[in-house]
């Protein structure tokens, strides 16, 4: 996949390992992660909502929001937009690095 946005950094192991190991997770369901834009940065996290919530199906994708913004609840959280990837490769390709 072939990202649009500016590019940034390149991937490095240590945001590989991240994404696919949410027991690293320092703020644990979230993990904070950014990709350059034209306008300057874009924020993003992504959720294990798998193991907080039992639901599967969100382990590549990228909620549009930060921690300092975020929803009361999780239904509203799970409402927010996003970018849904395959892979985390393919997340990583399209620019996202952890934060």
């Amino acid at each position: 996949m072939r990202s649009l946005h500016p590019r940034g950094r390149p991937a490095t192991d240590r945001d590989r390992l991240f994404v696919s190991a949410p027991a690293l997770w320092p703020h644990w369901p979230f993990l904070p992660v950014l990709r350059p834009g034209p306008g300057g940065p874009e924020c993003g996290l992504m959720y294990d909502a798998l193991h907080a919530r039992g639901r599967p199906g969100f382990s590549a994708t990228v909620f549009l929001c930060n921690l300092y913004e975020l929803p009361p609840s999780a239904a509203e959280f799970l409402a927010l937009p996003r970018r849904v990837y395959d892979t985390a490769d393919e997340l990583l390709a399209d620019g996202w690095r952890v934060d």
